[in-house]
């Protein structure tokens, strides 16, 4: 019984903001098995002949069972409908590093990948944003008079980190006697006259992890270092040094990105491009209020949709907090003219990240999106919708 229970898969998205649900009920492998389907404001109940699934909802989730309506079959997914949903958790971005608290604190860098020390005991006096990578070319627009920010470059000084849309920018001047990070020396260039916060070389240094070899950022001047926010872990000193999966870090931290980014700037889509410049993902923001939840069929293993997920998770195990995406692929010379109209487009935003690191995403998007059913992986010319 428990082998054929764990057949029927119970799929529900949620959405915070619309205050909807869609519910997919896979058909059994065996055709023809009939379904009795028992939904009650906390829990959802599919039983077959053979078995029992139930899915038991968060606390903050509540289900209008009278208000289910849309019926219909889709093969290869099984029943689809909709319900009205109360859902009253609403997570809070935390943001990677939190610029009122760790501030005035001593903190330490750590290599994500492995936990090496990379910057020991900083103390930051200084916690602040970078403005746009865009800005100097709006200075003409600003000013009636000759850009006063030309070949001023914004760097940090050594008790400062600036923080960018993907990476942190520090002195490591102070840092002599440290454990460093090891330097590949590579041809630099001058200063751009469109990005006067940092430097653009046509092929920047790279600083890699003594330990394990990855590649944890560039150095941008002689004192100031950039470091990815998808390789690094800032935490107060006080504090061990956190295990965290890779892939679901990588998630984390793109997920937060795409959210603060959409919210401040109204930027929905996104190119993904390595340190190299080269583009490796087209991402299309659709939304980023999905509650989801899954069981496949079994009520002792409700787990959570392996997907690219929020920054938080939801109190309940059975849930997990997406946004949800559209992407392409750009690797293989893929997708290559839509890249050309994106990178000419300046409603477009470009996330920079190490070039393994966006392979990396690359792999746990098409990852995730096998994991949904069949109906919700296509989206009209995006051949790969998903959850972030």
């Amino acid at each position: 019984m428990a082998a054929a229970a764990a057949e029927t898969r119970v799929f529900l998205e949620v959405r915070r903001r619309l205050q909807s649900a869609l519910l997919i009920l896979g058909e059994p492998k065996e055709g023809g098995v009939p379904l009795d389907v028992s939904v009650t404001p906390s829990s959802l109940q599919v039983k077959t002949p053979t078995g029992c699934t139930e899915l038991r909802l968060p606390a903050e989730v509540r289900l209008a069972p009278s208000s289910c309506h849309g019926l219909r079959y889709v093969a290869g997914d099984g029943l689809h409908l909709r319900l009205q949903t109360q859902a009253d958790f609403s997570p809070k971005l935390v943001s990677m590093f939190n610029q009122s608290s760790q501030a005035q604190e001593c903190c330490t860098f750590y290599c994500q990948s492995c936990g090496e020390v990379i910057i020991r005991d900083r103390k930051l006096l200084r916690v602040l944003p970078l403005p746009s990578e865009n800005w100097g070319a709006l200075v003409g627009e600003w000013c009636c008079h000759p850009d006063p920010f030309a070949n001023k470059p914004l760097h940090p000084q050594e008790n400062d980190c600036f923080i960018g849309d993907t990476f942190v920018l520090v002195n490591l001047r102070s840092d002599l006697w440290q454990p460093r990070p090891e330097l590949v020396p590579l041809e630099t260039h001058c200063l751009s006259s469109e990005n006067h916060f940092q430097l653009k070389p046509k092929a920047n240094t790279k600083v890699i992890c003594k330990r394990c070899k990855v590649m944890l950022g560039e150095t941008m001047s002689s004192e100031t270092t950039k470091f990815y926010m998808t390789e690094i872990i800032i935490q107060p000193s006080e504090r061990n040094f956190p295990i965290i999966p890779r892939s679901r870090f990588v998630q984390s931290v793109i997920a937060q990105c795409l959210v603060e980014l959409s919210s401040a700037r109204s930027t929905f889509r996104f190119t993904v491009q390595g340190q190299d410049g080269k583009a490796y993902i087209l991402l299309w923001l659709l939304n980023s209020d999905s509650l989801v939840i899954e069981s496949l069929g079994s009520s002792k293993s409700i787990k959570k949709f392996p997907l690219l997920e929020d920054i938080l998770e939801a109190d309940s195990g059975s849930a997990w907090n997406a946004v949800k995406v559209l992407y392409q692929p750009c690797i293989k010379s893929r997708n290559q003219s839509l890249a050309r109209l994106w990178d000419s487009d300046i409603s477009v935003h470009s996330l920079t990240l190490p070039s393994a690191t966006c392979l990396e995403l690359l792999l746990i998007l098409s990852r995730n999106n096998a994991s949904l059913p069949p109906s919700l992986r296509c989206m009209n010319s995006f051949q790969n919708p998903g959850l972030l």
